[in-house]
């Protein structure tokens, strides 16, 4: 078979292209420039080791307009966005499959430690990896029923020091790379004045409380983010949570332990994946996941039209608008996702 593989130069497409060639099939390497910021140098360095040819794709001012600019514009309407789902199903998986269609591959393959299954309903969806510390599929749910069709994740079973130590036998340079925990974009971490420099500078205004009353003065609501505890500015004599804010009023909502967590949430935005496209449904046997690094919890759902209603089984922390609901099977097996809207 003909593969296409995302080589980003990092340890994971390194070795998954290379299991592959030792596998006997033909593979092609691609890498996506999305910003100044992208190490085409690693990445060419990785393709000339594994002796492929490499496909490079100029991506910046889509990544821009695409990204960058949502990544903006959430923060300046009081969400926290998730840049890797958006650059996922409309920039980086788009553009490997046009490039696959283009050059006639059989499958596409990147490095995410994910898996996807074919399931009885004949559709297409991302399942956990075996690896939950390492499982990507929460940043996976946007994805189409035609993309995840070319997609092969061959490291959904792998472990993380093995990979290393096998691209150290071959002498990768990959071997000794570290993992990126920062925005690629944002190497330094610092959003707040990317932020800025796209929709503006934020204007200070007040904290308050869930009645209204006035706290203090915050220095503008892109600073900010539910659940944010440190940072802050303000001295209350005990620590204070960001819980809601508000991009009209300019104010951002504090409340204190144990008042941070929530009931429900609605989840707009729905992609689906094992569960057929629907505008009504109801379970009470879903789990979901909230953010990337929190565990599925149970849930009922409710769907109606195009806005899920979410119940949590117990009240959950710093639920943040922006961020994405990602709701799996028993299975560990995507059903849907969506971007959160509210929580009460």
């Amino acid at each position: 078979m003909h593969y296409l593989v995302g080589i980003s130069g990092g340890l994971d497409s390194t070795l998954a292209a290379a299991n592959l060639l030792d596998a006997g099939h033909t593979v092609t390497g691609a890498v996506l420039q999305f910003s100044d910021n992208t190490d085409l140098a690693a990445a060419e360095r990785a393709a000339e080791e594994l002796g492929i040819p490499l496909h490079k794709i100029d991506c910046r001012a889509e990544f821009k307009k695409i990204v960058k600019h949502y990544f903006a514009q959430s923060y300046a309407k009081g969400h926290t966005p998730n840049p890797c789902v958006v650059c996922n199903r409309y920039l980086k998986i788009k553009l490997l499959c046009d490039l696959a269609e283009e050059l006639g591959c059989d499958k596409i393959i990147t490095g995410h430690y994910a898996d996807i299954v074919y399931t009885e309903n004949g559709r297409y969806a991302v399942s956990q990896s075996e690896n939950r510390k390492k499982d990507q599929s929460y940043m996976l749910w946007g994805l189409t029923q035609k993309q995840l069709s070319l997609l092969e994740f061959p490291l959904a079973h792998a472990d993380k020091q093995n990979l290393r130590q096998k691209a150290a036998e071959r002498n990768f340079s990959s071997a000794t790379a570290k993992e990126s925990m920062d925005i690629c974009f944002l190497p330094g971490g610092n959003y707040a004045d990317f932020v800025e420099s796209i929709v503006g500078k934020s204007t200070p205004g007040n904290f308050v409380d869930r009645n209204g009353k006035v706290l203090g003065r915050h220095k503008g609501i892109i600073h900010y983010t539910v659940g944010q505890r440190k940072g802050l500015g303000i001295a209350l004599g005990q620590p204070a949570f960001v819980s809601k804010i508000d991009p009209v009023k300019n104010t951002v909502t504090l409340v204190f332990a144990g008042e941070e967590y929530a009931n429900r949430m609605t989840v707009e935005e729905l992609v689906f994946q094992s569960l057929p496209e629907t505008d009504c449904f109801e379970s009470d046997t879903l789990f979901v996941k909230i953010r990337y690094a929190a565990e599925p919890v149970p849930c009922k759902v409710k769907i109606t039209g195009s806005v899920a209603t979410v119940l949590f089984a117990s009240p959950a922390r710093a639920v943040t608008p922006g961020q994405s609901a990602v709701f799996y099977d028993k299975d560990g097996v995507i059903a849907f996702g969506g971007f959160i809207e509210q929580a009460e």
